[in-house]
Parts: C-alpha cells; structure tokens; sequence
C-alpha cells in the first residue's frame, strides 16, 4: 500500500458519499449515514486500504445534527414533553436496567465485573471506556463492545422501524429557513461546544449545539429548520467517522465476546419495545416514537431516525438523553457498591456469576 492510513482520510469521505448516495437510490433509511458507514467498513475490511476518519469530521457532523435537532423544540413541543416527564423517567431507567442482561450473559461467559459491566452500560463509547479505567476493565473489550452495540442499533433499528411499522404519525415541523437566526446561532453553537469540551462533558459536540439551537428555538418560537441538504451532510460526516472503527481485525477479535454482545444488545432491544409498548397503551403516546426513544443507541443515530421517519424528535431525543444521564451519574457509583458487596461476600459471588 502506497499510502499511510493516515493520508487516507480524503478518500474516505468519496467512500462515504458513494455509500450513501447508493443507498439512498435503494430506499434504504437513514441513507447518507448507512450508506456511508457500511461502504467504509467494506472497504477497510475487504481491501487493503484502511480508510482513516476524516479531522473533524464526526464533530461537524454532531454540531449540523445537534442544530438542527435543537431546531425541533417549540415551546408547544417542550410543554407536551414536560407534562410527560414521568414517563420519560421511567422509559430511560428501564432503558438503562435492561443492561443487567448482558452484565449476567457475559459474566455467565467468564467476563471480570468490570469488563461486563462497562461493556453493557448503554452509554457513549469514550465516557464508558474511561469509566472502565478508572474500575480495572480490559478497555480493548469494552471499546468494541460499545461500538458494536451502537452499529448493530444503527444497522438494525431505522430498518425495522421503516419497513416493519411504516413511517409513523407525521409531526409537523414546516419551519422556514432563516439564514440570520442561522448566522447567529451555527457561530454560537461552535463556541458552547468548545465549552462543553473544555468542561469535559459527555457528547460535547452534539449537546452544546442541541443546547443552543434548542434555548433560541424555544425562547423566540422561531419555528425555522436547516436549508435542504444540511442533515444528509451530517449524516454522512458521521457515518463516515463511525465506519472508521472498524476493520478485519476487529471483527476477529474474540468473536465470542462480540457475539455475546449483539445478543445482549437484541435482547436489551426486546426488552425497550416490550416496555414502549406498555408505557404507550397507558398513555396513549405514539408507540414509534417511545421505543425509538428507548433504544440503546447513540442520541444523533436515533434523533435522526426519528427526524427521518417523522416522528417525535424531542420526545426520542428527551428519552435518550435521560438514558445518557442515568448511565453517567449512577454506572460508577452501582458498579462500585456491586463490586463492594461481592468482594464481602465472595462465595455468593460464585453462586452468582
């Protein structure tokens, strides 16, 4: 190979628009991020070229997606999601205990407490893989867990929601485009990312951007939307980034860990559309949009999904970001009570596991 991987990054993002532009003449959901992440990890697997993610890539996509989801919020839409905060609640905790399954299917499989634990948590892939320093995980395992997981949501998820369950009850978002608000708050967004940054919060490039566009959409009522293009462009930034973490070698690392996994995954996917079900008969919420919400992917996958198949974007995205923030406050604190317990009690922990 002539080139190094790392001057690869220009052809990734031809890649990713081939992909994406494929998929999109197919029908396929979600295509420019589909598309794009499955046409790179083809490359990188089946050929000798190991197509590098493109600087800043993924960030700028996360900042055009976290606009324009944060555009989604009216003050109509944030009342309907504050009267519904309870189940929000609920939807995310049981998101989020779901993950108990694959912690037992792992442990069971011969996993350390660690390695199970921080594999299994529904969260993002860089705040678990720190979580699982900091408590002992082998991180090379718990890096490929959580990036299969959002992979097999990404893949899986869009598809059966569109061809399976249809399109959904179209949620009117008419907004116009309106290039002065948009000069205002694209610079804004930038610089409250870079804050969220520096402060070291999770997802900075896609919460601070949400933050933003959400506060000025709400506190104006602007009622606008991004310019016609501008979430394929994002979807494709993305799905060009994510492909990057994947090559031959991952998927023959430890096949049997990562098997493990998409089972723990399908099941935790079970487990959300059985309890969106319940929660949507008591309260007669739209059944798509609550399991889409409690899904055990990545908030800009799913947002985008249900921005994609008309659904209820702040309601999707409400739910996940409670999901988030249950795993970031209380993964580190229970892992370690757990860990506590068992070691008092070592003999209930062989009977246990």
């Amino acid at each position: 190979m002539s080139e190094r991987p790392s001057q690869l990054f220009w052809a990734t993002g031809l890649v990713g628009l081939a992909g994406g532009y494929l998929a999109s003449q197919v029908g396929w959901p979600l295509p420019w991020m589909v598309g794009s992440l499955l046409a790179i990890i083809l490359v990188r697997c089946l050929t000798p070229w190991q197509l590098s993610e493109i600087p800043g890539g993924r960030k700028c996509g996360q900042w055009i997606i976290g606009i324009g989801i944060g555009l989604h919020f009216t003050p109509a839409v944030v009342e309907q999601v504050a009267s519904n905060f309870g189940l929000i609640f609920c939807g995310a905790l049981i998101t989020s205990v779901s993950s108990v399954v694959g912690i037992w299917l792992l442990r069971r499989t011969g996993e350390d407490r660690a390695t199970a634990f921080f594999s299994s948590m529904p969260g993002g892939s860089g705040e678990m893989v720190n979580l699982g320093a900091r408590n002992g995980a082998v991180l090379s395992q718990v890096a490929a867990a959580q990036s299969l997981r959002v992979l097999a949501v990404v893949l899986c998820v869009p598809a059966l929601f569109k061809y399976l369950l249809g399109d959904g009850v179209a949620i009117t978002h008419n907004g116009s485009v309106s290039w002065g608000w948009l000069a205002l708050i694209c610079p804004l967004a930038i610089v409250m990312a870079c804050l969220w940054q520096r402060l070291k919060q999770p997802n900075p490039w896609l919460f601070g951007p949400l933050l933003v566009a959400a506060v000025a959409s709400v506190g104006f009522d602007l009622q606008i939307a991004l310019p016609d293009g501008a979430s394929q462009i994002g979807q494709w930034l993305i799905g060009s980034g994510l492909g990057c973490h994947f090559n031959r070698a991952f998927f023959r690392r430890a096949p049997s860990f990562l098997g493990r996994t998409l089972i723990a995954t399908a099941l935790s996917m079970l487990i959300a559309a059985a309890a969106a079900w319940t929660l949507s008969h008591l309260t007669q919420l739209d059944l798509r949009s609550l399991t889409l919400g409690m899904m055990p992917g990545g908030i800009a996958e799913m947002s985008l999904t249900a921005e994609t198949l008309q659904l209820s974007v702040p309601l999707v995205t409400a739910l996940q970001v409670m999901r988030l923030l249950f795993v970031l406050f209380l993964a580190e604190p229970l892992f370690r009570h757990w860990h506590a317990e068992q070691s008092t009690h070592p003999n209930r922990n062989e009977k246990g596991s």
